[in-house]
């Protein structure tokens, strides 16, 4: 926490030690001028076990005055906030997703994790989603609607073709407006082997203000081999992190369903937040002024204060 005006801070221990110290000297003066008319020995009886009803209300009302100047100081917090941002998500369905190193396929894992990534987003966020193989094509362009984001997850094609990640992430960044908190979820198994080059492309996305986000789907060395090939199931790690490190993103690799959809997850909460600036003088304000009237209003009602 910073402070704009930080001398409200000093005037405000100043005059809650001042008010303390009042109300002290008028308890003691009002003890004494009860002692002189009264009988000593019923208001010892009277008042042996009771709280003394000061010790709350003058420490609340210091409280109060000091949260009233932090208030004058203008504070400011750092805080993580609903950015109400945009995200596309680029789903792989070229033929190498039919893999089955991360069951029960690539693909139906893939998908799984949209609708985690859907499901956990807060709402308001606008999201797309954009298909490739050989080519890439907008499944769903940006939408808050929840509903509609669920039906176009089932409107991904089946994994079939090549694999073009430029020309995917491309097709995402036109989808995205000009300003404002945006990015790019890549999940892919990140052999790239049609279009434009996205080692190319990533860093003029990045340089827009846009942030790409990789997730590597599968695994190396499993044995395994795309069904109907004799191509082995991989995935291009370098790549992937070359990919988000030009765009001020993250990579993660993911080896089962489970993985994938915490990340996903994990990515819904990442890219559609952001810690802001944020001025924390009305609140302090209010906080104090309540606190200030309150004590002061069940000090009168006590009889505490005149």
């Amino acid at each position: 926490m910073t402070f704009a005006h930080a001398w409200w801070l000093l005037v405000g221990v100043a005059a809650a030690a001042a008010f303390v110290w009042a109300a002290r000297v008028a308890a003691a003066r009002a003890r004494s001028a009860a002692l002189a008319y009264s009988n000593v020995d019923f208001i010892a009886a009277a008042t042996r076990s009771r709280v003394d009803p000061a010790a709350v209300f003058v420490p609340a009302c210091a409280a109060g005055i000091l949260a009233l100047a932090a208030a004058l100081a203008q504070p400011r917090i750092t805080a993580t906030l609903p950015a109400r941002g945009a995200v596309v998500l680029c789903v792989d369905t070229s033929g190498s997703m039919r893999a089955t190193d991360v069951e029960p396929t690539r693909s139906d894992a893939a998908a799984n994790a949209v609708r985690t990534f859907v499901d956990t987003v807060p709402d308001g966020t606008r999201l797309g989603i954009v298909a490739f193989s050989s080519a890439a094509g907008v499944v769903q362009p940006l939408t808050a609607d929840k509903d509609a984001l669920r039906e176009a997850i089932a409107r991904i094609p089946p994994p079939n073709g090549g694999t073009a990640i430029g020309d995917a992430l491309a097709a995402a960044a036109r989808l995205l407006p000009a300003s404002g908190r945006r990015a790019i979820v890549l999940i892919t198994d990140g052999v790239n082997n049609l279009g434009a080059d996205p080692l190319a492309v990533a860093p003029q996305i990045g340089a827009s203000g846009v942030e790409i986000d990789t997730v590597g789907i599968g695994t190396n060395d499993s044995g395994q081999f795309v069904p109907g090939t004799d191509v082995e199931a991989s995935i291009d790690e370098d790549a992937l992190r070359q990919i988000a490190s030009s765009a001020r993103g993250a990579y993660a690799r993911v080896a089962d369903a489970g993985a994938l959809r915490s990340r996903l997850a994990a990515l819904a909460n990442s890219t559609t937040r952001e810690r802001r600036r944020v001025d924390a003088s009305l609140p302090l304000a209010v906080a104090g002024g309540a606190i200030v009237l309150v004590a002061l209003g069940a000090g009168l009602l006590a009889g505490k204060f005149p």
